[in-house]
């Protein structure tokens, strides 16, 4: 796994061992952010300076990823153990402590934060985690309005309805929705 464009391109990511952790696939996110690059809602204006929500982070390569491309800063919300070892190993190795913060807390259970542009959700499947992780960091604050969602379910499952939706895709085994919210 690496960093697929951007300052950082080509950049190895280390991820956790074991199954519990399902980081996105380099092509998966070389597909999701070429889509919100390309999209005629999307463009370099919404990494340029964005502040960025990386929820269920793994190993960050979500958020990380938007870092390379421009976002002025990351915050991921982790509780993992094995996933926050490799999260803050990878945020080392791209040099961007300085950018970057790391919350090992529940998605579900968010402290009060400040409002981002983009969130990523990529939660386990199968368990409805992206509406309530969604209303979880709306009521705390996380959400500006107008933001760009990015939620990752299996490819069996239902979008939610979380917002105006801007794009599907299927990709391998997940499904991507993209809403302005």
């Amino acid at each position: 796994m690496r960093i697929v464009a951007g300052e950082w391109r080509g950049r190895t990511l280390a991820a956790p061992p074991g199954s519990t952790t399902r980081p996105t696939a380099d092509r998966v996110r070389q597909a999701l952010f070429d889509m919100l690059l390309h999209a005629p809602w999307g463009g370099r204006a919404v990494f340029e300076g964005a502040s960025v929500l990386d929820v269920f982070a793994g190993t960050g390569a979500l958020g990380l990823e938007a870092l390379s491309r421009g976002a002025a800063r990351a915050t991921f919300i982790e509780r993992d153990r094995a996933a926050l070892t490799a999260l803050r190993a990878n945020i080392a190795a791209c040099r961007a402590d300085s950018m970057c913060s790391v919350l090992a807390t529940d998605a579900l259970r968010p402290p009060p934060g400040q409002a981002c542009g983009i969130i990523f959700l990529d939660p386990p499947y199968g368990e409805d985690l992206v509406p309530r992780a969604v209303s979880a960091l709306s009521a705390a604050g996380w959400i500006a309005p107008g933001a760009l969602v990015v939620g990752e379910v299996g490819r069996g499952e239902a979008l939610p309805a979380l917002g105006e939706l801007r794009a599907e895709r299927a990709h391998g085994a997940a499904l991507v929705g993209v809403w302005r919210i």
